[in-house]
């Protein structure tokens, strides 16, 4: 059995441990068949499904998938603030495995320096996922602002080619490795709040020596690992909208294959600016809504 399989199989095994989370809570859901802020699991709307594939439609072409979904949650007011960041994970995470299934096999990488970095990522989304879960609202949305105002600034550094550009190495080895690791460990952490881990990684990478190229399998191998993670403490305290995860899920699985196998690449440079414009917006919307909720609270007193 080769590295790459043995990587396929423990993904397959995260992903089946995620789906009977899932299923588990989803069934709790029903035989409650009550209201929660959470909600109670209904089918997802078209509107639920069309979010769900066209975000993960643009993350397998290299935009990127939780900020746009985050914009849309705040321009349709589709999920309580403090809920975005577990319908984030929760829903995203199948289409992103997807994406990382596609990417291991295609790209060539390390092997030794992907598992490592997919490690580091894991034991990072471990801890940032059981404190986010945890957040109050205000808190939750004034990180989320920060969040799509870091996806703004990155998004605006690829645009303008700000990035540093890397060399030719697919491997990380001396001190490199150590440092990519602890640069994943953050980047897992973080990422739970809603943070995109595909402009940072390729930063870093880029930084340490290695291809641009080889971000793609160490991103979405990353996210895919720590997605489930994440997802299963944000499942386990209900911390997430039941059916606008399941509409993203069922929505990305249908844009992934559309992006990876079909139209493979797009004319995305103005496509960027439109996207970093809505990130820019929503992101002001989020802080205010921290701000007017600090004024509610202090007329109170």
């Amino acid at each position: 059995m080769t590295a790459k399989q043995i990587i396929f199989l423990a993904l397959g095994g995260f992903t089946t441990f995620y789906l009977a989370t899932l299923l588990a809570s989803l069934r709790k859901s029903f035989r409650r068949g009550r209201s929660s802020e959470s909600g109670s699991f209904q089918i997802p709307s078209k509107t639920h499904l069309a979010t769900g594939f066209i975000t993960n439609f643009f993350d397998t072409l290299g935009i990127g998938s939780f900020a746009t979904t985050t914009s849309v949650f705040k321009f349709m007011r589709m999920v309580p603030d403090r809920l975005i960041p577990g319908t984030l994970n929760v829903g995203h995470t199948l289409p992103v495995i997807f994406q990382a299934f596609v990417y291991i096999l295609v790209v060539e990488v390390d092997v030794v320096t992907l598992t490592l970095m997919i490690v580091a990522a894991v034991i990072g989304a471990w801890f940032g996922a059981g404190l986010v879960a945890g957040l109050s609202r205000r808190a939750v949305q004034i990180g989320m602002s920060s969040a799509l105002l870091l996806a703004a600034v990155a998004m605006f550094m690829s645009q303008m080619e700000l990035f540093p550009i890397g060399g030719n190495s697919l491997r990380l080895e001396g001190w490199r490795l150590p440092v990519g690791m602890a640069g994943n460990f953050i980047f897992g952490a973080v990422s739970t709040l809603g943070v995109g881990f595909y402009a940072p990684c390729m930063t870093l990478v880029s930084l340490l020596g290695m291809n641009p190229a080889a971000a793609f399998p160490i991103m979405m191998g990353s996210s895919a690992f720590l997605m489930p993670v994440a997802s299963v403490r944000f499942l386990q305290r209900q911390a997430y909208s039941r059916t606008v995860a399941v509409g993203l899920a069922v929505g990305g699985l249908l844009g992934v294959p559309l992006a990876a196998f079909v139209v493979k690449s797009l004319p995305l440079f103005a496509i960027r600016w439109l996207v970093i414009m809505v990130v820019l917006y929503a992101a002001i919307l989020m802080l205010r809504s921290a701000l007017e909720d600090v004024n509610v609270d202090a007329g109170k007193i």
